[in-house]
């Protein structure tokens, strides 16, 4: 089973490196009802950047929406997500889209720190768009559900940012990779540190209660295995952790996070399930 998760998670990069589906969505996404603060910085290299998207007459405090797309930790572009940001935007909700340093300009932990510095920036700068501070939820896809997972799971990022995990409001995981050891190919090997490095992996930074999370893949991806899910799943549960998993059928790799686009929401209800999740918390 280890081994069939690093195959699995190896096609991350085949998906999501080098092309994404969502250049060309972005063209069929609605421009009114939202504006978008574009390329502010939450660090000095220009991977460091975000953007926020504000609902039109936004009276506040409202939730606030942390994304990280997917891409293998080797490619992806803040500005190919437009979908996610109307997505949330058109439900009241202020929706940030971060980009993070990639491999291999950095390795393990590089773009987990990332994260985290976009989340202490978020949290600085939230009442400044109409958000509320106090309900910043992280969120991502693949690669980037690593991120904002691992983000939840060890103290020590946000802590280096002088924060904790009460930061931290919930997580929202999206066919996401948790638990992939051993790996074998060349790229993860130097990316994360080895074949069998624990450290990388979140569900080893669990080991006590951590922030609510919703973990959310589809039945039919061939890309992430769902023991990743599962296994990240059973480890919150034993540690006392409010976790809720759902499993999509039907639905791959690429379509869980396509169900979010206005247009195609009717391939899995993951927009409804992802705002009932954060109106609940």
């Amino acid at each position: 089973m280890p081994k069939l998760k690093a195959l699995m998670v190896a096609g991350v990069t085949t998906v999501f490196s080098r092309f994404s589906p969502f250049q060309l969505i972005n063209l069929l996404v609605p421009r009114a009802g939202y504006r978008v603060h574009r390329a502010l910085a939450f660090g000095s290299d220009p991977r460091q950047k975000l953007d926020v998207y504000v609902p039109d007459g936004l009276q506040g405090p409202a939730p606030v929406v942390l994304f990280f797309y997917g891409g293998g930790w080797q490619g992806g572009n803040r500005g190919d997500y437009l979908a996610f940001g109307q997505a949330f935007a058109s439900a009241g909700m202020v929706a940030v889209v971060a980009d993070y340093r990639l491999y291999p300009q950095v390795k393990y932990p590089g773009f987990v720190e990332d994260a985290a510095a976009a989340l202490a920036f978020v949290r600085a700068h939230a009442a400044d768009y109409g958000g509320d501070p106090g309900r910043i939820f992280l969120t991502g896809h693949s690669a980037g559900a690593y991120n904002a997972v691992m983000v939840a799971s060890e103290p020590k990022f946000i802590a280096a940012h002088g924060g904790g995990l009460d930061w931290i409001r919930g997580v929202i995981g999206i066919a996401g990779p948790y638990n992939f050891l051993p790996m074998s190919d060349p790229i993860y090997v130097d990316m994360f540190h080895g074949t069998n490095n624990t450290d990388c992996m979140p569900v080893h930074h669990v080991d006590g209660l951590r922030p609510p999370m919703l973990l959310i893949s589809g039945c039919d991806d061939d890309t992430v295995g769902l023991c990743n899910t599962n296994d990240m799943s059973e480890r919150l549960r034993r540690f006392g952790s409010d976790v809720k998993v759902i499993f999509y059928k039907g639905v791959g790799h690429v379509g869980v996070i396509l169900a979010l686009v206005r247009g195609f929401r009717g391939i899995a209800p993951v927009r409804r399930d992802m705002l009932d999740f954060i109106r609940a918390h």
